[in-house]
């Protein structure tokens, strides 16, 4: 089969790969169109560690089951389906317990790193555990199912928020994952959603998915313009979308005293706390990673348009071009969401 491989750091090969092997339990997919994740355009380089060559990256897809282990019966081929980016074990005490995110022996979809190496979905065929795999609504389309990891980490990031309805959120980072969040709050019941970026572009389709008011973060102190447009109280809620020094502290200090904030960005491994204005304001952190069971729900709101992913989607193309794709994706200003590349075509 045809592959996209990460041969070597910052260096892809379209080329002829074996095809993956299907174990008892397993499914083998033909993949039909898979997103480029922005942690696949940072680790690319090596510097998360995790993307560690040679890798076939790849877990935002979407296809058609082609073949089944002989005890993989929940699934017929030809069913359109998606798959977690989480490949879990469904037996340790977190799986158990329904915190799959959590497993013991968690491994994720093109993935290289230390610990673990699993080849992913940019690629004509991807293996997955059965346990993994959702079938897809009839209407919905495999590029816009391609979508659904991404949505599932937003709604779950949400999720951990104690929303009530009529709250005040707000967004800090207008991303991929942050613009999902948006929606996602305004499902939860947010009444007022404010957006916070640098990116003017960002802050415009923010507005357009349904955030309320926009900040831009080029114009001053965030914290201090959320705090004015809510009279001095603060956001009930926020959700971290970047995960660096000024992002993290500028959302902790926009939510009002005994307030929440979700951090699910987490480009730098390691950031200062302003631990007095947590403890003296009672600010309460969840930390979030990843989804747990929220794929069904998630499936069935792109697929009413509860969550809309069509503006978000920057550009359909050809697998064999997404070298090409990721350099793009890794210029700064390119105005680029989400790249889906399609093995078909």
């Amino acid at each position: 089969m045809k592959a996209l491989v990460l041969t070597e750091y910052d260096h892809f090969q379209y080329q002829e790969v074996p095809q993956p092997s299907v174990g008892p339990e397993d499914v083998l997919v033909e993949v039909k169109a898979c997103g480029i994740c922005g942690s696949d355009v940072h680790g690319m380089d090596g510097s998360s560690g995790r993307r560690r060559p040679p890798i076939i990256m790849g877990h935002e897809a979407a296809g058609v089951v082609s073949q089944l282990g002989n005890q993989a019966t929940d699934w017929q081929v030809g069913d359109r389906v998606t798959f977690d980016s989480t490949v879990y074990c469904g037996r340790c005490r977190f799986c158990r317990q329904g915190a799959v995110n959590l497993c013991d022996a968690r491994r994720v979809l093109g993935v290289s790193c230390e610990e673990f190496r699993r080849d992913g979905a940019f690629a004509q065929y991807v293996v997955v555990p059965q346990h993994i795999v959702y079938r897809l609504p009839e209407a919905l389309s495999f590029e816009h199912a391609a979508t659904v990891e991404p949505v599932s980490i937003a709604v779950h990031a949400v999720g951990r928020l104690p929303v009530a309805l009529g709250d005040t959120a707000v967004v800090v980072g207008s991303g991929m994952i942050g613009l999902l969040a948006l929606q996602a709050l305004r499902a939860a019941g947010c009444g007022r959603i404010l957006a916070v970026d640098l990116d003017r572009q960002r802050l415009e389709l923010a507005s357009r998915l349904g955030a309320d008011e926009v900040i831009s973060a080029e114009d001053g102190d965030v914290a201090a313009e959320v705090l004015r447009r809510t009279a001095g109280r603060g956001a009930d809620s926020a959700v971290e979308a970047v995960g660096i020094a000024p992002t993290v502290a500028a959302a902790m200090r926009s939510v009002r005293k005994g307030g929440a904030v979700a951090l699910v960005g987490n480009l730098s491994p390691q950031v200062d706390l302003p631990l007095q204005t947590i403890v003296t304001r009672e600010i309460t952190l969840y930390g979030s990673c990843a989804s747990r069971g929220e794929w069904p729900a998630c499936l069935e709101m792109i697929s009413r348009g509860t969550i809309d992913v069509g503006p978000l989607i920057s550009a359909v193309a050809p697998l064999k071009e997404g070298a090409s794709w990721f350099a793009r994706l890794r210029q700064a200003g390119s105005g680029l969401m989400k790249v889906v590349l399609k093995p078909s075509d």
